[in-house]
């Protein structure tokens, strides 16, 4: 991986970060909402109570026809996400139980066009995809970003960009712009995600040109991860830019020091619907987020969560994702 590439990348993705800041947090008597400020300065107010009133689209009987007869006759699109809590993506709403976010309402759209009943079915990161292994699930939506391994398990129909975000605890005075800004630090990632196998790459990266490696650690949930930034057990956080930029407004007590692309320094990393291999699904998926796409509804969805500046111009089936860990 390139370091001048990587600084560019970076550079470019800085402008993502003034693209969800969040002004304040709901108070307790307003139903439960969260001020978006975007990076045209515009401002959206959060829905984050169990009553979300949808967005929705009618049903498109051409695209509807080619989903798999089995699915077809149960008539329900069975979604899998996280249970992680990752505001704005997909997280719990005020009553602690009905999952809301940007991904469930993409979901949504999508059993819309093709006449089905959505069904939310939240498991553990790693459930998804042995869900999606053992067809118990159809389709995540999930934040689940192509990569070029998952490639050889999965079909994937793009829908919003990925981009990452480095978190750290206010007024740290650190800035990420490559490999060498996280060079000897303690830096926390999920297991299994693509940006552990970024940090793994641009750790590795920093030994070959005979920096420190990076300290990587694991934590069982975000509690964890945040008490242990906050205590200063680990320099930084990296995961998802929109769940990073929304805590760090929301909590006031961290910020976002550094974003990079979901699939490294050369190529713009992006989220998709991903379903097991060979399913037949992934085409039917991928004419629907285009039908959303092209109706305006995607777009009001992604306005409604302050993440426009991730939207796609159209949906693509596996394209080019995140490379294999280099050795």
């Amino acid at each position: 991986m390139s370091t001048s590439i990587t600084r560019r990348t970076a550079a470019a993705a800085l402008g993502l970060a003034a693209a969800l800041v969040l002004a304040a947090c709901g108070t307790p008597d307003d139903g439960g909402r969260t001020e978006v400020t975007t990076a045209s300065g515009s401002r959206t107010r959060i829905n984050t109570s169990p009553d979300q009133k949808r967005i929705t689209t009618g049903k498109v009987d051409s695209i509807a026809a080619r989903v798999p007869e089995r699915i077809r006759e149960r008539g329900t699109l069975e979604v899998v996400n996280s249970s992680g809590s990752a505001a704005p993506l997909t997280f719990y709403a005020t009553d602690n139980r009905t999952v809301i976010g940007v991904e469930p309402d993409i979901a949504s759209l999508v059993a819309d066009v093709l006449g089905l009943k959505l069904h939310l079915n939240t498991v553990s990161w790693e459930n998804i995809f042995v869900g999606l292994d053992s067809a118990k699930y159809d389709v995540g939506f999930s934040n689940i970003t192509v990569t070029e391994e998952r490639k050889e398990k999965y079909d994937f129909a793009t829908y919003r960009e990925d981009n990452l975000g480095f978190e750290a605890k206010k007024g740290s005075g650190l800035k990420v712009d490559g490999p060498e800004d996280v060079a000897g630090r303690t830096v926390a990632v999920d297991s299994g995600t693509n940006q552990e196998k970024l940090l793994i790459d641009w750790s590795k990266e920093n030994e070959k040109a005979g920096r420190e490696p990076v300290n990587i650690k694991y934590y069982q949930n975000d509690s964890d991860t945040y008490l242990a930034l906050q205590s200063g057990r680990i320099d930084l956080y990296l995961g998802p830019h929109p769940t990073a930029a929304y805590h760090a407004a929301a909590t006031g007590k961290t910020e976002v020091v550094g974003t990079c692309s979901g699939a490294g320094a050369t190529l713009q990393g992006l989220i998709a619907a991903t379903t097991k291999k060979d399913s037949g699904l992934v085409e039917p998926l991928a004419a629907a987020l285009n039908h959303i796409i092209e109706n305006g509804t995607y777009a009001k969805v992604l306005e409604r969560w302050g993440l426009s500046d991730e939207a796609v111009t159209k949906s693509e089936i596996n394209p080019p994702g995140l490379p294999r860990t280099g050795g």
